[in-house]
């Protein structure tokens, strides 16, 4: 590899995180190997929600085999292309339908974590509003008209849809917030498109407004947001979910339902191209997918329409449709990827390896004696008793990475068997690691 130097804070990120068995949130290029052709077809997907259109993608990959890496890497890719990315993990009090506010629940993740390229880590939902407000009113000032005129005019193509009076209102009220600091209009302006207010009467009350974000509203709420960050400047929206599982395990089938019948929508949607500027990203595991007992594919329409090619057999792919599965890593993957967090470990320079190449083999081998293939096809656990093993060979200079390699205990990563009890209380998180290593001589 080039000597190139990596800072050390995207170094830091890096490891920690994989230490920890969680995915990065920065510096996922580092570290990302194979997956050409699966971030292709999103990079297409990112740019047809740039031209104005609307994309929906299920990404399906076993439990550990890199779904939410790749989900977070496509979301670093959309935001170097400007568009606006909102990502949440579903769970028990975060669904895409539900009667009990889990779905405005939902809704107010997303908006608290609503990034652009200049605020990549969340909390931009204000400076977006803050970006359309200043730009109409420099166009108010050419032109010699008031801004909130200017305002009403742009945001006049979002009042002919569900809630888009309102969120006009809204809008509106942020600007004369602006002009007049009145900060307490501005806040509230906020707070509603955040989802926060919870009664008609207060939104009435604080700014004129007849609705607020419910449950019932959320997806139509999305909607004009994707038109509304478009008018803003950006490219478009972006809808990161992860945890699809969380669906597959819900107790009541007519909950299940529920939340499949609104996948069927936002499908319909992005099919029909109804959707200006809005693409969703979905992650599961292949019995969310699969299961025809409590999965999608216990939904006859989304069964019919999220169905693989038949004529996609025998290595054979079909990237056109709205699956994308991730296939498990390669032995030769896995090598390259250990190689890459050597090669992060060591700020980016060859000449701080701690191991050589024979020693990331012998570690490999190592790991397929103690549990088969399971440490490539799922490498959590791997990747993070690797980075233990880095950083005991940093800590204790002259120590031999052969002598390690002994005292070095892999287990197996089975923390994926939640996705399949749905009695638990289990949130499906799929962060957690199971690993230890022994004691060494120094």
């Amino acid at each position: 590899m080039t000597t190139v130097t990596i800072r050390p804070k995207d170094r830091d990120a890096v490891l920690q995180s994989l230490r920890s068995g969680v995915v990065p949130r920065a510096g996922q290029h580092l570290i990302q190997v194979g997956r050409t052709r699966e971030i292709k077809t999103l990079d297409g997907d990112i740019e047809r929600v740039a031209d104005g259109g609307s994309t929906f993608r299920l990404v399906i990959g076993e439990y550990g085999a890199g779904k939410t890496f790749f989900l977070n890497l496509i979301r670093s890719i959309a935001l170097e292309k400007k568009l606006v990315v909102a990502s949440a993990d579903l769970n028990p009090d975060r669904r895409l339908h539900a009667s009990g506010g889990q779905a405005r629940s939902l809704y107010a993740e997303l908006m608290r974590n609503l990034a652009t390229r200049t605020k990549p880590d969340g909390g931009a939902l204000a400076g977006i509003v803050e970006k359309f407000v200043s730009t109409a009113k420099t166009e108010a000032k050419t032109a010699g008209v008031a801004a909130e005129t200017v305002i009403r005019q742009k945001l006049d193509q979002l009042t002919e849809m569900v809630n888009g009076y309102d969120f006009a209102e809204v809008i509106a009220a942020y600007c004369r917030g602006a002009e007049e600091g009145n900060e307490q209009l501005k806040a509230d302006a906020i707070r509603w498109l955040r989802g926060e207010f919870t009664t008609k009467s207060d939104a009435k009350q604080a700014l004129g407004v007849r609705t607020y974000v419910d449950d019932a509203a959320v997806y139509d709420q999305l909607k004009l947001m994707a038109r509304f960050v478009r008018l803003a400047g950006f490219g478009g929206l972006l809808i990161n979910l992860d945890e699809l599982v969380n669906l597959y395990k819900l107790a009541n089938t007519q909950a299940r339902a529920s939340n499949y019948e609104q996948i069927l929508r936002i499908l319909n949607d992005s099919l029909q191209g109804s959707a200006v500027g809005l693409g969703f990203i979905l992650g599961g595991t292949p019995e969310f997918l699969l299961d025809t007992r409590r999965g999608l594919y216990s939904y006859p329409a989304l069964q019919s329409r999220l169905a693989q090619n038949t004529f996609a057999t025998n290595g054979l792919v079909d990237f056109s449709g709205p699956v994308v599965r991730l296939a498990a890593l390669t032995p030769e993957d896995f090598y390259v990827l250990l190689q890459k967090v050597r090669h992060v470990q060591a700020g980016g320079d060859p000449a701080n390896y701690l191991l050589p190449d024979q020693g990331i083999a012998s570690f490999m081998e190592h790991c397929s004696k103690r549990i088969g293939d399971s440490y490539f096809r799922t490498p959590r656990t791997t990747i993070t008793s690797f980075v233990n093993l880095l950083a005991v060979l940093e800590q204790n200079a002259g120590t031999a990475w052969q002598d390690l390699l002994g005292g070095l205990a892999v287990s197996a990563d089975s923390a994926g068997a939640k996705d399949l009890d749905v009695d638990g209380d289990g949130d499906g998180d799929d962060e957690l690691v199971n690993f230890q290593m022994a004691p060494t001589k120094n």
